[in-house]
């Protein structure tokens, strides 16, 4: 089981980023996470699909996720490529559906700027921003909960 996560930033250096944001509803028109994933953050970041790798992570502040309770959201960022969010912290309903699908959300205040390389180590509790030589703690993440990630979700964990 992977514990070690390394890859670019996305910062949005705000709160209240809610599911609209992330995947607006005018574009949920197929549950496939690759049809979703061409929309992620598109009111947010226009250009985000063009800069997101596979792998990255986004950073943010308080409540990432707020507002309906969308699956949607998760798939979208998930087909887009985003291995994890890390957050000031979450509407409760976007962390329960990150677990459940098995997508990374990390509670954690972490100075980051657009492009810096983070490392995350799950079993430790520990973010490195490698880019400005800082680190930052965060509750580390149980086995179980890795474990649902490693096997794409809950469904496909039981």
């Amino acid at each position: 089981m992977q514990k070690i996560f390394k890859a670019n930033s996305h910062v949005y250096n705000r709160d209240h980023i809610n599911t609209d944001e992330i995947i607006p509803a005018r574009r949920m028109t197929n549950p496939d996470e690759a049809h979703l994933a061409q929309f992620a953050m598109e009111d947010l970041d226009p250009d985000f699909v063009n800069k997101v790798q596979a792998g990255d992570f986004i950073i943010a502040g308080e409540n990432f996720g707020c507002g309906s309770s969308r699956e949607h959201a998760i798939w979208a960022l998930r087909g887009a490529g985003v291995k994890c969010v890390i957050a000031k912290s979450f509407a409760r309903i976007f962390f329960r559906n990150a677990v459940n699908n098995g997508f990374l959300a990390i509670t954690a205040s972490v100075e980051a700027n657009n492009g810096d390389i983070i490392e995350i180590d799950t079993e430790n509790g520990k973010i490195r921003n490698i880019t400005q030589d800082k680190e930052f703690d965060f509750s580390p993440i149980p086995d179980f909960v890795l474990e649902i990630e490693e096997k794409g979700g809950l469904l496909n964990t039981l």
